[in-house]
């Protein structure tokens, strides 16, 4: 199995205190934009790399998909989709992304929130995806935005006082590994320009459609540490459909 940090017990239960964990999709900043980009679901097979809890399978199977599969990494974060978000049009199943094998355009949607900056090698998946995604298939995905993975800490500088100074942006161009900190505890993820995320999906067969920068809902901002999201995007919404 891949790096798994989610199967940790203090990682866990420090993952499961936030609010995307606690209050589902409204609880997610990113929500807001996100949803107004995911295409119908009615009728259609859908896949979702790194499903965590499964909310996103549960908002597609309650509007209209005929079948949803949930994969994740995490023995932990299935265990809970399964008792958050069980649906009888939704199968769960353990198994890296990298790994997965399905059959060849056995899918009409590919759905994926952050969680490709886990993931070592870009490409590969696409590919995958491109290959079992139905001809004029959606692939929408959200990941850690390249200015925040750059650096790797992923945390303001800051004065002798305490407060934010600005973000750290540096190495931009040397892609790969970073060490990281989330939750308090270091977790290694992979920092890739924004060149590469759109190039590859353009060099696997599709077209793209929409990219969001995120910026916190106006309904969030005053969450503490909320309105300094607003001095550097911490996401990155891409959505792209499969070429005919």
């Amino acid at each position: 199995m891949k790096e798994n940090k989610y199967d940790s017990d203090s990682f866990f239960k420090k993952y499961s205190e936030m609010s995307r964990s606690q209050q589902g999709l409204k609880g997610a900043g990113e929500w807001s934009e996100l949803q107004k980009v995911l295409p119908d679901f009615r009728g259609k097979c859908v896949l979702d790399l790194g499903c965590g809890y499964g909310w996103h399978c549960l908002y597609a199977a309650q509007n209209g998909a005929e079948y949803v599969l949930g994969t994740d990494i995490s023995a932990k974060m299935l265990e809970t989709a399964r008792e958050k978000n069980s649906h009888e049009r939704i199968e769960y199943r353990r198994c890296a992304m990298e790994d997965l094998e399905l059959p060849d355009h056995s899918f009409d949607v590919v759905l994926s929130s952050l969680a490709f900056h886990y993931v070592k090698e870009f490409q590969p998946v696409v590919k995958k995806i491109s290959r079992v995604l139905s001809p004029g298939g959606f692939f929408v995905f959200s990941a850690e935005h390249p200015v925040f993975t750059a650096y790797g800490t992923q945390d303001w500088y800051y004065d002798e006082q305490g407060e934010i100074l600005h973000f750290p942006v540096d190495n931009y161009y040397f892609e790969g590994k970073r060490d990281a900190v989330f939750l308090g505890e270091p977790v290694t993820k992979y920092h890739r320009t924004l060149t590469t995320y759109l190039n590859t999906l353009l060099e696997n067969g599709f077209e793209l459609l929409n990219i969001i920068e995120p910026q916190p809902p106006d309904d969030m901002l005053h969450i503490p540490g909320m309105a300094d999201e607003m001095r550097r995007p911490m996401m990155l919404i891409v959505k792209a459909v499969k070429r005919t």
